[in-house]
């Protein structure tokens, strides 16, 4: 009775139109193709263990599945958030005595990155002797998230995210499985795709809503049933997806890059872009400032000293208004940020002084810029020979401030772009007067 149940039971749309082959598998050719790396282990009947790297929703379970159907292996699913290694010396167990039989495992684990680094080596002995193969799926950088040990006796596989004519492609199958159209108006079809965000998984669920609603005995806000849904009515009736979006793993800092570099390149549509999109994935407004601070100092400096005090200030009126409307003050300072002039001149300065600091040890100042307020110190020549810049005819005296047993250095060098360019040719004027009281050497310019 229970099979007779579980037989009439309703699956899920997204359960329904699993793919029952690999060519059945949409957006993913570059992997799945005859000639891409899986077709051809595919092709040749000899699968490599493999780490499935992709977002949600674009086939690491499917794919996994179908591979240990395509390759004659056992398939042994295994979750790393419900399964400890207890879990695993089963399965793992159950490979070993199916291994003499004849028969091979595919050791499908799901969030792999889950484990811990002792579990994670757990696998290694029984992948290396080829008890089980193993296929990983996750979500997170396997750089970060696995063992270099695992990753070394793994290939890892890149899924992209699902693209408008994949989820077009789910879209007509679901259609097709129905056997009616779904009632949409084009924009709103359009729109249903948006809010999948590349979740193929999630397109057919939202799919499977709206038959839903259709099926039902009357109609939700605006629509009424048998009226096609425009897009205000389809965002009445379904739940939009919130984007994908970490805090705490590689989406963020993905994103963050992504700004820095849009702001960097003086690209101010993308990096508002960029600025909205980790808004919306609920990332504190308060360390998008702080970066934004950093990039004042970091990519604008001295080309533009008013890009500090933009961005300082944008940061004090997000906290004294809080949000949405501190967001604004934010925007602003990105939009400053991008369109400034650019120079990193200052932050690769205070590198330079900073590894010149560290080698040159505990190197004394020069004895004429050293007070003397005592006879002995007057008697060992502290300040002897010191000129008071404010005394000399330029209000510069040319006196070399490095150690005495340091020759002098250059480590800021402005470029020729905003402010920069006038700080350049102040500090070249007074590198020519130093040039000509010294009488020799060469200029903090080179020349």
């Amino acid at each position: 009775m229970t099979g007779l149940f579980e037989s009439q039971a309703p699956r899920p749309l997204a359960d329904r139109l699993r793919p029952r082959a690999l060519d059945e598998v949409v957006g993913q050719g570059h992997l799945l193709a005859p000639e891409g790396p899986i077709g051809r282990m595919v092709r040749s009947g000899r699968l490599a263990s493999l780490i499935l790297w992709g977002p949600p929703g674009c086939g690491k379970t499917t794919i996994a599945r179908l591979l240990a159907a395509e390759t004659d292996l056992e398939f042994e699913p295994l979750s790393a958030v419900f399964s400890g290694v207890a879990d695993l010396r089963k399965v793992f167990e159950r490979a070993k005595q199916r291994r003499l039989a004849g028969r091979g495992t595919l050791l499908f684990v799901d969030e792999i990155h889950r484990f811990n680094r002792a579990q994670q080596d757990g696998f290694l002995p029984f992948v290396e002797d080829g008890t089980v193969v193993l296929v990983g799926a996750t979500t997170e950088n396997p750089s970060f998230e696995l063992n270099p040990a695992l990753l070394s006796r793994s290939q890892v596989m890149v899924l992209k995210r699902l693209d408008e004519a994949a989820l077009r492609e789910l879209l007509a199958r679901a259609e097709a499985a129905e056997g009616r159209d779904l009632p949409l108006t084009a924009e709103a079809r359009q729109a249903l795709m948006a809010m999948a965000d590349g979740d193929g998984r999630y397109l057919l669920n939202l799919a499977e809503e709206v038959f839903a609603l259709e099926s039902g005995p009357g109609g939700e806000g605006s629509w009424k049933a048998g009226d096609k849904l425009d897009t205000a009515a389809l965002a009445e009736v379904v739940q939009k997806r919130a984007p994908v979006y970490d805090k705490g793993q590689e989406s963020h800092y993905n994103l963050i890059s992504a700004l820095h570099k849009s702001l960097r390149g003086s690209d101010c549509d993308a990096a508002l872009y960029w600025f909205a999109r980790m808004l919306a994935g609920g990332e504190d407004p308060h360390y998008i400032a702080r970066r934004l601070v950093r990039f004042a100092v970091e990519d604008v400096g001295l080309a533009d000293p008013s890009a500090l005090t933009q961005a300082v200030a944008a940061w004090q009126a997000f906290e004294r208004i809080g949000s949405p409307e501190g967001e604004l003050a934010l925007a602003q300072a990105v939009i400053y940020l991008a369109t400034a002039p650019k120079s990193n001149a200052a932050y690769k300065a205070f590198g330079a002084a900073r590894r010149a600091a560290r080698d040159s040890g505990s190197l004394a100042p020069p004895a004429h810029i050293l007070n003397a307020p005592t006879k002995l110190m007057s008697e060992l020549g502290y300040g002897k020979g010191y000129a008071y810049d404010h005394d000399t005819p330029e209000g510069f005296s040319g006196q070399d401030y490095f150690p005495e047993d340091m020759p002098r250095q250059s480590f800021y060098q402005p470029v020729e772009r905003g402010f920069e360019r006038d700080v350049r040719k102040r500090l070249e004027y007074w590198e020519k007067l130093r040039f000509q009281a010294s009488g020799a050497g060469k200029d903090r310019m080179g020349r």
